[in-house]
């Protein structure tokens, strides 16, 4: 079975979408009809309108992007969930294995598209503020807190949401979360791509891994891959706004 939107074995598509211009209330309406009820349900269960409204957004950007690549209906498109909570595609006979990850923040949700491959995907706003000292001792490695250190305190904050991002990146793209220790694997950032090393308690390989890092206007997004061959991939960055584009 071919795709209909070509995805070569060497790219990932990255979409992201607003959640000021998709939240409207019409279209939310139309997003929601595509979730199944489980979802639904969870939807319902926020307490804020913005946390309900990120969701259904979210929920409605995977659907679409992953209908563009195969005849499947944005409601047909049926997931499960690995002993960690990571959602993958239940695939239908002789489907290509289309494997994604979604990551939403204040403002804007984001899914990555690859075949076959670990992905995963995060975003942070650019103004999100908790980011003090106290996070980064707990969740960084020594080298990270010590480059950290010798920011200076206007750029701090930039740098942290570097470091986090891509290190929320890499453990949903292994797909075991926070199960995965943050203080023992280090990025490192240089004007090309960021690198990872790791503790020896942690096994893994960096050659393993591709990462890249995305800043938009109000947001930064993150993502790992698994390499394939050793060859570096590309990235493909689009702007959607869900059943409209």
């Amino acid at each position: 079975m071919t795709l209909r939107l070509p995805l070569p074995t060497d790219h990932v598509d990255l979409w992201h979408a607003s959640v000021n211009e998709s939240g409207t209330p019409a279209r939310l309406a139309q997003y929601r009809d595509l979730m199944e009820p489980h979802e639904r349900a969870q939807a319902d269960r926020f307490v804020f309108d913005k946390d309900r409204q990120e969701y259904t957004v979210a929920r409605a950007l995977v659907r679409t992007m992953l209908s563009r690549y195969l005849d499947r209906a944005p409601a047909d498109w049926r997931f499960e969930k690995n002993r960690y909570g990571r959602p993958e595609i239940i695939p239908a006979p002789g489907e290509p294995r289309l494997r994604f990850n979604l990551t939403h923040t204040r403002g804007l949700v984001a899914v990555a598209v690859v075949l076959e491959r670990d992905i995963g995907v995060d975003a942070e706003n650019l103004t999100r503020r908790d980011v003090g000292p106290s996070v980064a001792d707990r969740y960084f490695s020594p080298s990270e807190v010590a480059e950290l250190a010798t920011v200076t305190s206007d750029a701090r904050q930039r740098r942290f949401l570097e470091y986090w991002t891509l290190k929320e990146s890499y453990i949903k793209a292994r797909g075991m979360g926070l199960s995965l220790p943050l203080e023992q694997f280090s990025f490192h950032l240089s004007a090309s791509n960021p690198t990872i090393s790791f503790d020896p308690r942690l096994v893994d390989e960096p050659a393993a891994w591709q990462f890249r890092q995305f800043w938009l206007p109000e947001h930064l997004l993150a993502v790992a891959l698994r390499r394939e061959s050793g060859a570096d991939t590309e990235v493909r960055v689009r702007g959607v706004t869900p059943l409209m584009d």
